[in-house]
């Protein structure tokens, strides 16, 4: 196996070569490993609704993340290591970007010295900046992550959405989208500048293309107002005057929110939209966030002078919030019983106190709801979830 120095040597020379950035990203990945001096590496991807992980390559099968170590690594974000099948060790490596879980890495070698581990977890840093780079335009990507034809609506409005997970260390917003393939009018979005989270959850008028075209323009209509400065106020009447200028027959219910980061600030305006849940301590602040709703965005009558409410609650470290559309408590179970904002409630805080990172709680989340329904979710079911986490003063 080649030197530190050797292996560090050979990266350079990799990274230099102006035909590097043509590659496609299993050819890249095997020679970025060659140069790393190490043995072997698989890149894993998890399919759009993190039930598989698949390879990049065509010989290796995909693995289970619920049934797999390869799984316990993406579940956990957990180096993993166990024995390979063909002599020496395997290890797993998460591969993030920023917050988003992307999937994992396998390297193989004879045997994983500190040397060898070090290089694969640069191996994986650098694979996931490069996949986030890649998924963009190569339609490769989205194949192997597709396990259904996607309908023509979710096309639409998964074009238009934010990774799963942003964050830093000292916030993280996660969120969840079910049908995965046939969305029709909810949709998320979350974004961080230095001082404020933004986050939003979306719910239009139907379940067709014209309910995720009232999305779309609601989504763009409210990046559009953030990218400009616009105050939340102002953020949400920009919503209410693209709808009634482009789409005067549809409406949007939809939370708006705004966190400031240093101090825990949460301000939000709720547009006619199931009440957000703050949870603190392991339990359910009942009604914290109950005020009386704003009609939905796009309505005739919004046209009118009253400017839009927002309203204002300090936020404690470690609290999480939760924004979500009506399919979520009104999927049901084996039983019949609709899911409910009490069983909601309660995962979120089991998996709080087990210390389980948010967006796997969201994955097993909607997972649960998806696998114990009887019959299919009887409207888009959507989960956004942020934390704060800031620093010790």
């Amino acid at each position: 196996m080649a030197t530190a120095e050797t292996g560090d040597g050979h990266l350079e020379e990799f990274l230099a070569d102006p035909r590097t950035p043509a590659l496609d990203l299993t050819t890249a990945a095997a020679r970025c490993t060659k140069a790393l001096g190490l043995q072997h590496s698989v890149v894993y991807l998890a399919d759009i609704q993190q039930r598989r992980l698949v390879p990049l390559d065509d010989t290796t099968p995909p693995l289970l993340v619920d049934d797999s170590l390869a799984g316990w690594t993406y579940r956990t974000q957990s180096l993993r290591v166990q024995e390979s099948g063909s002599g020496g060790m395997t290890a797993w490596f998460p591969l993030v970007d920023g917050a988003e879980r992307l999937g994992v890495l396998a390297v193989q070698a004879p045997s994983l010295t500190p040397a060898v581990l070090r290089r694969g977890r640069a191996l994986a840093t650098l694979l996931a900046m490069m996949i986030t780079s890649a998924r963009a335009y190569q339609d490769s990507f989205v194949r192997r992550t597709r396990t259904n034809p996607m309908a023509l609506p979710a096309e639409m409005l998964r074009a238009f959405l934010p990774p799963r997970t942003i964050g830093t260390g000292h916030v993280v917003s996660t969120a969840v989208l079910e049908p995965a393939y046939e969305i029709g009018g909810d949709a998320f979005d979350h974004s961080l500048t230095e001082t404020t989270l933004h986050a939003t959850v979306l719910d239009a008028m139907g379940h067709d293309l014209a309910s995720g075209l009232t999305t779309a323009v609601s989504l763009a209509a409210c990046r559009n107002a953030r990218r400009t400065g616009a105050d939340l106020p102002e953020l949400v009447e920009r919503v209410d005057d693209a709808l009634a200028r482009w789409l005067p027959d549809q409406f949007c219910t939809g939370v708006l929110a705004q966190l400031d980061l240093a101090s825990g600030t949460l301000r939000w305006s709720n547009c006619g939209h199931p009440t957000p849940l703050l949870i603190r301590d392991q339990r359910l602040l009942v009604d914290a966030m109950r005020r009386e709703p704003e009609p939905p965005m796009g309505l005739p009558s919004l046209l009118a002078a009253r400017r839009r409410q927002t309203h204002e609650i300090p936020l404690k470290p470690g609290d999480r919030v939760l924004m979500y559309t009506d399919g979520v408590t009104e999927a049901r179970g084996p039983d019949g019983a609709e899911f409910g904002l009490e069983k909601f409630a309660d995962y979120i805080i089991r998996a709080t106190a087990a210390g389980e990172l948010a967006p796997e709680t969201l994955r097993r989340l909607i997972h649960s709801i998806l696998d114990s329904s009887t019959s299919r979710l009887r409207d888009d079911a959507t989960i956004l979830m942020f934390e704060w986490s800031p620093p010790p003063r």
